[in-house]
């Protein structure tokens, strides 16, 4: 059924929390650019198991409500929407830089709010509220429109002479991340809206403890090809790397603000609101990284990019404006 106007609010403000922490992932491949892509998955994803394992004491009962069948969702969720969207993300800002990953990334409003509207007719999302095509297309045409705007302005700053079968793979990883994440927060909001029930917070502790062993097993493996490669002998010293408390910092502080933080307000923000709009608000991410990222430029950004912000911010009022539809009823 339609959330009402207490849901739309509060999981309206759970999806801003969820963004404002996940636009931390985008500094980790910025700061530790000489870290392999696997080792920053992997020690992203092992610091989130490690944390989620006091936190399981806590919500040990509620754990204990889950059956098998949800332990698989959580370990399938953790795998795409964690280790294999983040390793596609981390290798695409390392190959492509910033704007480009940036780019395809920020395309995820429309693309789940599309893809999730086209499932609404699929086996078990029948009850899905939808969201009318027509009223949509406003707020998806602004969400576009600044995206393109902000794109534009971070492209033009590509430095002379890149390498461009390296950017173009780059582009690839971040095609596949947006389809990590496409399959992520829909496949989530349909379990968790389907387990009303469920605590929330239980289900981000689950998954990050379905990805420990995941984790575990990706960074030893890592740690062998290292050592026989000869990279440990190269400069880049194993277990931590070069920068061993940079790293290690970085890694516990996304793995508890970024993975743990980030999913339950992203689990409390799917139960209140319907998937297709749930994706709209996923441009809060976009736009926290963005202003991450001019942070660490220590500048301000052109107006070409404050005007795409004003799009997206625009396209978020508009969408919050559409009232989503029950089962059956005809499109207007």
């Amino acid at each position: 059924m339609p959330p009402n106007r207490h849901a739309l609010v509060t999981g309206t403000l759970f999806a801003l929390a969820a963004g404002l922490v996940w636009g931390l992932v985008f500094i980790a491949p910025t700061l530790l650019g000489d870290y392999p892509a696997v080792l920053l998955t992997m020690g992203r994803y092992l610091a989130f198991g490690l944390i989620a394992l006091p936190l399981a004491w806590w919500d040990r009962t509620r754990l204990a409500e889950l059956t098998r069948a949800d332990w698989l969702e959580a370990a399938k969720l953790s795998a795409v929407g964690n280790l294999l969207y983040y390793l596609c993300l981390a290798a695409a800002i390392q190959r492509a830089g910033g704007p480009l990953p940036t780019m395809v990334i920020g395309t995820l409003p429309v693309v789940i709010a599309v893809t999730a509207n086209l499932r609404r007719d699929a086996h078990g999302v029948a009850r899905e509220a939808r969201l009318p095509w027509l009223r949509m297309l406003p707020s998806l045409l602004l969400i576009a429109a600044g995206l393109a705007c902000v794109n534009q302005a971070e492209i033009t700053q590509l430095p002379a002479g890149t390498d461009l079968p390296r950017y173009a793979l780059g582009a690839l990883l971040a095609v596949a991340a947006v389809a990590c994440w496409t399959w992520y927060p829909i496949r989530n909001a349909e379990w968790l809206r389907a387990h009303a029930e469920r605590s929330p917070r239980a289900w981000a502790t689950a998954q990050g403890l379905t990805t420990l062993p995941m984790a575990t097993a990706g960074y030893a493996l890592f740690w062998l090809w290292a050592a026989r490669d000869g990279a440990g002998t190269a400069g880049f010293a194993m277990p931590f790397g070069p920068q061993p408390l940079k790293f290690i910092g970085l890694m516990l502080a996304i793995g508890l603000l970024a993975s743990w933080l980030g999913t339950l307000c992203w689990n409390e923000a799917s139960q209140r609101l319907p998937p297709a709009l749930a994706g709209q608000l996923i441009v809060f991410e976009t736009l926290a990284a963005l202003g991450y990222a001019f942070v660490l430029r220590g500048q301000w950004p052109g107006w070409v990019t404050g005007a795409g912000v004003a799009l997206l911010i625009a396209g978020v009022v508009t969408a919050l404006r559409v009232r989503p539809l029950p089962h059956g009823a005809g499109a207007p």
